[in-house]
């Protein structure tokens, strides 16, 4: 199921966004998804180093143990 949304963008985004979806020859709506699907990837990578990064409990090893557990 799709569900439909709008928002509100500068001038000048939406002129990039033009620009980039005839040079990309796809949708303004398809570049748009793509973008947002890519931010939620990126931003639950960020907010799962940010959690370790706080956890006082979470181990933390050198870069010479990781090189030797993965064998490097």
């Amino acid at each position: 199921m799709t569900v439909s949304m709008s928002l509100r963008v500068s001038d000048e985004i939406f002129s990039e966004l033009e620009k980039l979806a005839e040079l990309t020859e796809r949708s303004k709506s398809y570049l748009v998804k793509k973008a947002i699907k890519q931010y939620l990837k990126e931003y639950a990578d960020y907010k799962i180093a940010l959690d370790r990064l706080n956890d006082k409990d979470d181990k933390i090893i050198s870069s010479k143990e990781m090189r030797k557990l993965l064998g490097s």
